[in-house]
């Protein structure tokens, strides 16, 4: 506006203190040594000046600092005061008469802006002149909606876009998030003093960049409304052209004519401070929809390939499995989502078909509304898909929440002797048979975390802890620029799984940037000791190695054993979350080790048993063929979950003594870390070998099951044949003996073979009958196939066996 000024005061050692006037209002920038002449300045006024503000702060050569200051007519020519105090906002405090001289400062550079001074002064006196209160202005927005926005999730082809407001550098307003919509509608109206907006699509994991634009304030209009476009724009896009966001903006005053009281001037400490508590607020959910996906009806059978659900609420998604392209397929999978309160969004439901690793074709997208869902009442939702594609069949259901909670550490529930009585009770056994999906309860007192890394340029980092347990997440508060954070807050869960893990990552909030990974630890519910302070060291994000800096934790567990037990054999609920799989040296090397150590040890135990038949120790074949005996002689069924416990009560009691460990098998990260010392020839070699080595496996399971298949199918029918005759001579047997006595006549002749015959060669006889058939392979490469014609012609053996068959019955 026409009545406000840009001023610059300079004061240098040694030289008079001019007053220097820009030309037109400019942005705020250093002062440099060209100065103005007087005879350039737009509105000439006497540049006398009276007010008592010691406004002026000390700072350094080439500093600046903006302030408001009042411009007056008409007064005398008395100097200026120049003080070297702190500042005081002018809007916290009024303006005096006495006269302010500018005197020769002591340090040299010294730059104050100072900006928005309006003319309009009050009569304070006959001598003294007090200005009008000082005026700020408000700039009301009423975001519109987007146009022809950036696709960012390739998958879909659509985005997740919302917008966020920035006053220099620093957030203060995001608007809600419209999913996979290019051309969003957001209608929402904020008043801000905001220049700056960036658009970004949401992920679960990393927001993406859309685009950003500003609001040009210098042409607006007092109270006046303009409806502007914004071409989104990013230097380091490749696309031309990123949409636009449409807004409607207003200019106007801000009400500063009345002056604020002590209590007033602390509300600004009090809003960060509420705004804080609502942001933990607004993590916590109220309720919890569980979803049944059904079935799928009248689905269209295009081939080959598979469908799956896309499941969304908010920043919630859930992928069903992948089953085969079927007219009425059958999924049959129960997930819950959370239900929040500032969340009214829609559940949107996507059904997909894949062929191939990157082709999916969407069949039908549709949305349900939950908000007015009664609670713990079943609803069954069927939905038509696209044209011809069928329909979805899923059940919703809302049950109440209990037992989520974000606390300072002095009110936890469990640090209140009432609320810990009422947990215990609302899960002792006499109570077990009440409500059955809340297994306990579990809180987190998250204390503090030192010695992080520094994630800054300026050394320090603002850490933030996030708490997870199974799909449920809580985070504390940013502290800023430490690395030794004292968060002291209470996290309540209610636990569904006993088996389930706490997750605690530290990230170093980074303002629109994706946070930085600082550490994370994992705790099993299991191994939780109430009330115990522990200190762990943080880990990387694959949880394998450690990290920089620990956190200090206290949890305790309350959970009812009988639901527990129960819930052990009901189906686990998977992570929301979706992992991207990407090949790896280490991970593949590492499951071969697995893999490797399990087959050694089965082989180890073979070779023991095969060692009893061999007769390799005298008293121990002869107390495994008496062992062996009697077991077979006196068999029953319940033997072998009786032996299986004996097995286990064995290994505890090894445990127990000292003389195992139950730790002493876990694979370890050595392997990957040798591989790092290892050269490329090495790695290459190692690559090589664990490639082989998954071949031969895989060849050697392609070929078990394609001999099986081809005795089946008549592939090669002598093969077959035999077969069919040991089958039949097996089912005559066990007609008329007892298995039992079969078993005895097995086990005697493998014990007594060595004996009668010590140079007899070990031989299992299915195994090499199977070796005999020939795979799908070695049917093409052998011409199985034109063979098969002229054997079938000639039926002896089909003869054969039919008159056997007679003979027997």
């Amino acid at each position: 506006p026409s009545s406000y000024f840009l001023v610059l005061l300079k004061a240098s050692k040694g030289e008079s203190d001019p007053l220097i006037w820009p030309s037109a209002i400019v942005e705020t920038q250093t002062v440099t040594s060209s100065y103005l002449d007087m005879a350039q300045i737009r509105r000439p006024v006497e540049t006398s000046f009276t007010s008592s503000n010691r406004i002026f702060s000390r700072t350094h050569k080439g500093d600046k600092i903006s302030l408001c200051f009042p411009l007056f007519k008409n007064m005398s020519s008395e100097p200026c005061d120049f003080f070297d105090e702190t500042v005081q906002d002018p809007l916290e405090s009024s303006v005096s008469s006495p006269s302010m001289k500018v005197s020769r400062a002591s340090n040299v550079g010294r730059i104050v802006n100072v900006i928005s001074c309006p003319q309009e002064v009050q009569t304070a006196g006959p001598e003294v002149q007090t200005p009008a209160p000082f005026q700020r202005y408000l700039l009301n927005i009423n975001l519109k909606h987007g146009k022809n926005l950036v696709i960012r999730d390739k998958r879909s082809g659509t985005s997740d876009p919302y917008v966020k407001f920035k006053l220099e550098g620093k957030q203060f307003y995001k608007s809600k998030v419209v999913y996979k919509n290019l051309n969003p509608r957001w209608n929402e109206t904020q008043e801000i003093f905001v220049i700056t907006l960036q658009v970004y699509d949401k992920n679960r994991t990393t927001d993406e960049f859309m685009g950003s634009s500003s609001i040009c304030l210098t042409n607006l209009e007092l109270y006046k409304t303009y409806e502007i476009e914004l071409r989104l724009n990013d230097p380091k896009s490749k696309e031309d052209d990123m949409g636009a966001i449409i807004v409607e903006v207003c200019l106007m005053f801000r009400d500063a004519t009345i002056k604020r009281s002590p209590n007033q001037a602390a509300q600004p400490q009090q809003r960060t401070a509420e705004t804080q508590k609502n942001q933990l607020k607004n993590q916590m959910w109220t309720g919890v929809f569980g979803i049944t996906l059904v079935e799928g009806q009248e689905l269209p059978p295009c081939g080959q390939g598979d469908i799956y659900v896309r499941f969304r609420l908010g920043d919630q998604k859930y992928k069903s499995k992948n089953l085969c392209i079927q007219t009425n397929p059958q999924w049959r999978e129960q997930f819950d989502f959370n239900q929040f309160e500032d969340n009214q969004e829609p559940l949107q439901v996507e059904l997909f078909s894949k062929r191939g690793r990157k082709s999916e074709e969407s069949w039908g997208m549709f949305e349900v509304d939950l908000s007015r869902l009664p609670l713990n009442e079943r609803q069954l939702y069927t939905h038509v898909l696209d044209p011809e594609k069928g329909r979805l069949v899923f059940l919703v259901t809302l049950r109440p929440c209990w037992g989520v909670s974000i606390t300072d550490i002095e009110s936890a529930t469990l640090a209140k002797p009432d609320e810990r009585d009422s947990v215990v009770d609302k899960f002792s056994l006499k109570n077990s048979y009440k409500c059955m999906r809340d297994v306990g309860f579990l809180q987190v007192n998250v204390i503090k975390a030192n010695d992080l890394p520094a994630t800054d340029l300026n050394g320090k980092s603002n850490p933030v802890c996030v708490v997870e347990l199974g799909n449920c997440k809580l985070q504390t508060h940013t502290m800023s620029k430490t690395l030794n954070p004292e968060w002291n807050k209470a996290f309540t869960f209610p636990i569904k799984d006993i088996h389930d893990v706490v997750e605690l990552t530290v990230l170093n909030e980074n303002g629109d940037k994706a946070p930085d990974f600082m550490g994370k630890v994992a705790i099993p519910l299991l191994t939780v000791q109430n009330g115990q302070v522990i200190c762990l060291y943080l880990k990387k994000e694959d949880l394998g190695r450690a990290s920089k800096g620990t956190i200090t934790l206290v949890l305790e567990i309350i959970y009812n054993k009988v639901r527990a037990g129960i819930k052990t054999f009901q189906p686990k609920e998977n992570k929301f979350s979706e992992e991207n799989m990407k090949f790896s040296k280490k991970v593949l090397a590492q499951n071969i080790y697995r893999v490797r150590k399990i087959s050694t040890a089965v082989l180890y135990t073979l070779q023991y048993i095969k060692s009893c038949f061999q007769w390799e120790s005298t008293q121990r074949s002869l107390i495994a063929f008496l062992i062996f005996l009697v077991t077979v002689w006196h068999w029953e069924l319940f033997m072998l979950p009786l032996f299986l416990l004996l097995l286990i009560g064995w290994n505890y009691f090894q445990l127990s003594t000292g003389k195992a460990s139950s730790n002493q098998d876990l694979v370890s990260d050595e392997c990957a870390s040798e591989s790092g010392k290892k050269g490329l020839m090495d790695k290459i070699h190692m690559v090589q070998e664990v490639v082989l080595a998954v071949q031969n496996v895989l060849e050697e399971l392609a070929n078990m099951g394609e001999r099986i298949k081809n005795i089946f199918n008549w592939s090669v029918p002598f093969m077959s044949c035999l077969a069919c005759l040991v089958l039949f001579v097996g089912a005559v047997l066990l007609y008329f003996i007892p298995l039992r006595y079969i078993v005895l006549i097995w086990g005697v002749d493998k014990f007594t073979k060595k004996l009668r015959n010590p140079y007899t060669i070990d031989n299992n006889e299915i195994l090499d009958f199977l070796k005999r058939v020939p795979s799908d392979v070695q049917k093409v490469r052998r011409n199985y196939i034109s063979k098969i014609a002229p054997i079938m012609k000639n039926k002896t053996l089909l003869r054969f066996i039919i008159s056997t068959f007679h003979y027997v019955l």
